[in-house]
Formats: structure tokens, C-alpha cells, sequence
């Protein structure tokens, strides 16, 4: 309905009304690629933005067609910028990558013969009555029912973590275990319902992946709703990775970690408010008060603490310290502004005070790379469209617009998906092409029967198609057009015969590009990007350590796509000098997003599966965890600050992080050869066997009052990340050998 209305109004009021043909064209063209091409996500209000910042790019792109159309090498290659422009500027985001199609139709039209400069007025005055025809029915008429916000589920995914939170806060309680009979029974029915809600919370998170959210909704640009609500949910990752290992290896009672507990579950159930609502609320303390606590407490009750119990905590506080930064990304989310408390060089949300041209152009640069499967998909179908366009000309094709329109409907990320796009389509065409012929045979030059049957193809066609498939979809689009250029030139028969030969044509060529540039689309690629991701993760591993351990370490510079970092704090050391700009975290970064790039179009790709792949998501655990920690440990040692770590302390973590590096390689070697062969790890790393907490707790005890509490408890803190990093790894080999 919104298609049919917002395209055919313009085309029949300039075509009968005014009496011009080109502008009525341009109208329907105008109002076609935005309707049922583009995808513009948002509320009405934010759509109507949209649209209206579409026209001056319309009108560019239309004259820069109708002007490089006097040769085809030039309308070539501005094809190729544009084809590449447009399809690339997706990476900024949903918004800029739904409207690709119809940037790169809008110049489509226009760069095919006639050559007609003198004409340039009029196409942009049926351009212009077209997109405001769109934007007007567009707010007057009923849509399509939107998509569930991305903030709606993550504020369901935070709201279950929090639930989780609770439950393991009631099982650390011991309350279950105290006195009186049944006391067992109450302990197992904490932990059965805590693991209801880890079950519950994992669900909630694997609904948020990039790969499962609807493309307009997905949080991938660099605006600042989107990067804080991906911080959001990378700290809320973060929580529930400590909680998992908390509800496997956590013994009670702990009032202490349990309060803390409770008070990080009533701060993620205000971040899930902020998330629902879209209105920052006031900044509660609480949390940061019950942290400073927490952590004061441990480091009165050094002596004579347990391995067991250095690692337990550090657990726990690293959840709150999760907790902490979800709500405060919340907050920034919808216009709060940076708190205090992470105004310093490296915090970690750098991008809260820059400027909006410094985050798009960092985003940008993060894909300038032959590995970003969005660079790869820009290059494919600019190439193919370039092509394409010199081949029509060479060949002087009739209606040679219909061969690239075609292009850009048809072809996929991958050579397989693009096949098997073609033989329905073919069929469709060849189908709509037999109806078409027949109509212009029966009915001949009767121009009321076009006038009145357009909107009712119009209406049925592309009301059913989504549901009926690409077959029927090309068919209708084939009458469709029959029925419009019969209104425009006189009644040709030959024309559908036309149509079925540009499509088979078009189709034919994408497939060629397809086969020719990277073939396997994102299967290709994402091996390599995630076996890429683990190997930086397991060099940051040793990094990060070495510079918690020497002081080096820096907090993470605003560099591409920082802002996941998680702070803990020690309280001021001596400082140390050294080299305060190196991130140690940023090639894990890097391939952290391109990673995921690869993996969400993985998902939209249906042939060509890799049976033997791995499930994704959890191969890349080892990796975030190893960013989002190790910015929690880097951001603690900002500007050289931090204690000092005893020399025996610094040798028994740093051999610690080469076997934990050691076996993400050993993890990483199986998803590379694709579950051929299944390491042995050199885990588990129980917490009365790790050497870094028996050092821990040997500096507690012989050193006495002379003892740094802050050095202890990094020692501790350390050594939970990193065998918590090993955990994830070990999940991998797991997964894949079942």
C-alpha cells in the first residue's frame, strides 16, 4: 500500500495532469527505491529526517548521472564510485547502509542514453515530487510493523543478568546451608534456580548478537546511542562471564560479596529502565559506594585469607565493576553526560567527548582493510556494476537499465546465495514476461486498462511477494514495469522479451562477479577473521600482564572503536615511567569488530555453510574476555599509576599468561583446521594450585602490616582474569569435540 500510493500518485499526476512523461518518470523513481529498496529504520519523526536528507543527495547523484551519461566510460566509472560509496558508508551504520540501493538507483537511471543535459531540470523536479511524496505517506499511512528496538533487548538482556546477579547473591548468602534440617535442600534449590537464570540470561544475550537483531536495528553505527549501547552490553557479557564462574566454583557464606552482589543487581535493574524508557534517570552512587566498600573490606582481611577465597572476590568485584559500567553507558545512551568519575585520558568511554566527524571517520578507517568482509561487499558490487555498464554500452542494449537493476537485486555476499537467487528469478521473469506479452497483444494501445491495472498489480505484486518468494516478486516487477512504460512509449510486444533478456543477462553477470570476488562471501572470511581475533587475544594476554606487572602498561587510548573497558582501581602507587601511549589491547580490538562484521554477515548467508565450523559466538569468547578485562586492568593503571608488583609475583603471572596465551593458540589451532584435531590444554587452574594466589597469599602473611594490600590484590585480580580467560578457551575445545 505504502509502495503503491507513494509511487504511482506522483507518476499519474505529472504523466495525465501535467502532461510530462520524464518528470513522472523520475517521480516514480524517486519514491520506488525508497519504498521498496531501502531500509530506514527509527520512529516516523526520525524516518522523515531521513528522507529529506536524501533529496540533496538525490539531486547530486541525478546530475552527476545525467552529466557522465555522454560516454560510457564515464558513466562507468562514476558508477564505480558511486556503487562503491553507497554500499560502503553501510559501515557507518543501518541507516546510511538501507538507503545504499537507492543512492546508487538514482544514479542508475539518469547515466544511461539518451545523453540529455537540457533535461536535468525537469528530472530533478519529478525526483524532488517523488521523495516528498514518500516522506508524506510515509507519516500519513500505516507501515510495516517496526522491528523490537535493539535497546528493548538488550534492556531484556540486562534485566536477566540482573535476575542472575541476584540468584547467585541468595546461593553466596549461605542462608540455604545454616542450621535446621532442610538446610541442604534449601542450598540445592538456590543453586537449581540460579541456574534457571543463567540459562534465562543467556538466552537474553544471544537475542542481542549483531547476527540476530533485524539489520535497521542493529546498533552498528558510530553515533553515540549506538556505541555506548554496545559498551552496554559488552560490561553486561562481562558480569555474566564472572557469574557463570561463580555459580561453578563459589563457596559460602560470603554476606559481604552477596550485598555487593545484590546492590550489582539492583544497578543493572535501573540500567534496564534507562534502556526501556530512552531517558537517562538520575546517577545513583549506591553501586560505586558498595564497590569502594568491597574493596576496602578485602584489603582489611588479608590475613589469613585463602587462594580460594582471593579468587572468589576478585570475581565478584570484577561483576559489580561490570554492573557499574552498564548502568553508566545507559546513561550516556540517551544523554546524560560523561560522569566524573571517567573524565580521564583512556577511560572507558573515550568516544562520550568527541565529536561526531572523529567517530565516523574512525569507524571508516577500521574497515580500510581487504580483511573487512563490508569492504569486500562494496568492492564486489561496484565491480559488477562498472561491468556491467560498459558491457551495455558496448553492446548498445535497449533498456540497458534493467541489466544493473538487476545486479543489485539479485546479488548476494556469496557466489552460492547469488545462484541460488537466479532460477526463481529467471522463472519469475520468464513468467511475468508470458502475462505481459498476452496483455499487450489483447489489449493493444487501450491506455485506460494500463492507467487502471498498474495500482492493482502494483498492490497484489509486492504486497504478497515477500511472503511468496523472489519468483513472484520478479514477476510482478516485470508486469509492473510493462504496465508504466506502456504509459510512457507506445505499446511494445517485444518489450517483455526485452526484460526476460536484461535480467537473464544481469543476473548472469552478477553471478560472474560473485564467482570472481570473493566467492565464498562471509564463510571465507570469518574463519580467518575469528582464528585472527583469538591469536591477538592470546598476545594480549602477555601483553596486558607484562604491563600491570612493569608498570607499562597505559590505559587505552582513544584509538578505533575504543570504549569497552571495565576500571577497577588500586588507589595511587609510585608511577612508573615508561612508553604511556602504546594500547597493548588495540590489534585485539580491531580484529574484535572485524570479527564480528564477518560473523553478522555469516548469518544473513543461507548456501555454502561450513559443516564443520564451529559455533562462532563461543570461539570469540576468549577474546572478549581478554579486551574487556584487560581494559579493566589497563584503565586501573592509567598514567603509570598502581602498585608496584613484587619481582617473584611478576614472574609467576607472566608464566601464568604464557600458558594461558598458550592454550587460546592450542584453541585457536582447532578452529583453524576446523575441528581436525583436539588439543589438550594445560588447565584446569584450580585456585589452591595457582601459583600467583599462593604468592598473594604468602606476601600476606610473611610480610605482615608491611605488606601493600593494593599489590596483593591486583596479583589476585590479575590471576582471575587470566584463568577466566583460560576457562573460555577451554570451552572452545569442549564445544567443538562434542
Amino acid at each position: 500500500m505504502w509502495a503503491t500510493v507513494a509511487g504511482l500518485t506522483g507518476f499519474y499526476v505529472l504523466r495525465y495532469g501535467f502532461g510530462a512523461p520524464d518528470m513522472a518518470l523520475y517521480a516514480l523513481f524517486g519514491a520506488l527505491p525508497l519504498t521498496l529498496f531501502a531500509q530506514v529504520p527509527g520512529p516516523a519523526e526520525q524516518r522523515t529526517r531521513t528522507f529529506l536528507a536524501v533529496l540533496p543527495a538525490g539531486w547530486a547523484l541525478v546530475t552527476a548521472g545525467t552529466l557522465l551519461a555522454a560516454h560510457s566510460w564515464s558513466a562507468a566509472c562514476g558508477l564505480f564510485v558511486v556503487g562503491f560509496t553507497a554500499s560502503f558508508l553501510g559501515v557507518g551504520g543501518p541507516r546510511l547502509g538501507g538507503l545504499a540501493a537507492a543512492f546508487q538507483l538514482y544514479y542508475l537511471l539518469p547515466c544511461f542514453p539518451p545523453y540529455a543535459p537540457e533535461a536535468l531540470a525537469r528530472r530533478l523536479g519529478g525526483l524532488t515530487v517523488g521523495i516528498l511524496l514518500t516522506t508524506l505517506v510515509d507519516r500519513l499511512l500505516w507501515r510495516d510493523e517496526q522491528p523490537v528496538p535493539y535497546r528493548v533487548l538488550l534492556a531484556d538482556a540486562v534485566d536477566a543478568v540482573a535476575g542472575y546477579c541476584a540468584s547467585i547473591a541468595r546461593l553466596m548468602t549461605g542462608s540455604g546451608s545454616s542450621g535446621g534440617t532442610g538446610g541442604g535442600d534449601g542450598e540445592a534449590a538456590d543453586r537449581s534456580g540460579a541456574r534457571r537464570d543463567q540459562e534465562a540470561a543467556y538466552q537474553a544475550l544471544q537475542a542481542t548478537l549483531l547476527s540476530r537483531v533485524a539489520p535497521t536495528e542493529r546498533p552498528t553505527s558510530a553515533s553515540l546511542r549506538d556505541r555506548a549501547c554496545y559498551d552496554v552490553r559488552a560490561a553486561v557479557r562481562h558480569v555474566r562471564a564472572q557469574l557463570d564462574r561463580l555459580l561453578a566454583g563459589a563457596e559460602g557464606p560470603d554476606p559481604g560479596a552477596a550485598r555487593l552482589l545484590d546492590r550489582a543487581a539492583a544497578a543493572l535493574r535501573d540500567a534496564g529502565r534507562v534502556l526501556r524508557s530512552g531517558a537517562a534517570g538520575p546517577h545513583d552512587d549506591a553501586l560505586a559506594m558498595a564497590l569502594s566498600s568491597f574493596r576496602a573490606d578485602r584489603a582489611r582481611r588479608l590475613a589469613g585469607v585463602t587462594a580460594l577465597r582471593l579468587r572468589q572476590d576478585s570475581v565478584v568485584q570484577a561483576a559489580a565493576t561490570g554492573a557499574l559500567l552498564a548502568g553508566e553507558g545507559a546513561r550516556i545512551a540517551f544523554g546524560a553526560p560523561l560522569d566524573a568519575r571517567w573524565q580521564w585520558p583512556g577511560g572507558p568511554f573515550p568516544y562520550a567527548e568527541l565529536r561526531a566527524p572523529s567517530r565516523w571517520w574512525r569507524r571508516l578507517r577500521l574497515h580500510l582493510t581487504p580483511r573487512s568482509v563490508l569492504l569486500q561487499n562494496a568492492l564486489r558490487l561496484a565491480l559488477a556494476l562498472a561491468g556491467a555498464r560498459l558491457i551495455v554500452g558496448a553492446l548498445d542494449l535497449p533498456h540497458g537499465f534493467w541489466v544493473l537493476l538487476t545486479i543489485i537485486s539479485l546479488m548476494r555476499t556469496s557466489a552460492a546465495d547469488t545462484r541460488g537467487a537466479l532460477p526463481p528469478a529467471f522463472l519469475g521473469v520468464a513468467v511475468g514476461a508470458v502475462l505481459a506479452t498476452l496483455m499487450l497483444i489483447v489489449v493493444g494501445d487501450t491506455p485506460a486498462f494500463y492507467i487502471a491495472a498498474a495500482p492493482v498489480v502494483f498492490l497484489v505484486g509486492f504486497s504478497v511477494g515477500p511472503v511468496l518468494g523472489t519468483a513472484w516478486t520478479q514477476a510482478a516487477l516485470t508486469l509492473v514495469l510493462i504496465l508504466l512504460f506502456a504509459q510512457i512509449l507506445p505499446p511494445d510486444r517485444h518489450l517483455p522479451a526485452m526484460r526476460l533478456l536484461d535480467v537473464v543477462i544481469g543476473g548472469s553477470l552478477g553471478a560472474v562477479a560473485s564467482l570472481l570476488a570473493w566467492p565464498k562471501g562471509a564463510g571465507g572470511e570469518l574463519r580467518r577473521s575469528v582464528v585472527n581475533f583469538m591469536v591477538r587475544g592470546a598476545e594480549a594476554c602477555k601483553a596486558v600482564t607484562l604491563g600491570l606487572c612493569q608498570g607499562s602498561g597505559s590505559s587505552p587510548g582513544p584509538g578505533p572503536e575504543q570504549g569497552h573497558g571495565i576500571g577497577i582501581g588500586y588507589g595511587p602507587g609510585r608511577g612508573h615511567a615508561g612508553n604511556h601511549s602504546a594500547d597493548p589491547l588495540r590489534p585485539a580490538h580491531a580484529a574484535m569488530l572485524l570479527a564480528q562484521a564477518a560473523h553478522t554477515q555469516y548469518r544473513t548467508e543461507h548456501a555454502g555453510r561450513d559443516r564443520a565450523a564451529p559455533p562462532w559466538e563461543t570461539a570469540m569468547q576468549p577474546g572478549h574476555h581478554t579486551v574487556s578485562g584487560g581494559e579493566l586492568f589497563l584503565a586501573a593503571r592509567r598514567n603509570g599509576e598502581g602498585p608496584d608488583v613484587p619481582a617473584d609475583a611478576t614472574t609467576v603471572l607472566m608464566t601464568l599468561a604464557d600458558r594461558v596465551a598458550d592454550d587460546c593458540l592450542r584453541a585457536t589451532q582447532l578452529v583453524r583446521s576446523a575441528g581436525a584435531d583436539v588439543p589438550e590444554l594445560s588447565g584446569p587452574y584450580p585456585a589452591a594450585e595457582s601459583a600467583p594466589l599462593r604468592c598473594a597469599v604468602a606476601q600476606a602473611q610473611t610480610r605482615g602490616p608491611d605488606a601493600d594490600p593494593a599489590a596483593i590484590l591486583l596479583i589476585a585480580d590479575t590471576e582471575a582474569w587470566l584463568t577466566g580467560v583460560a576457562h573460555d578457551a577451554a570451552r572452545v575445545v569442549r564445544t567443538a569435540a562434542r
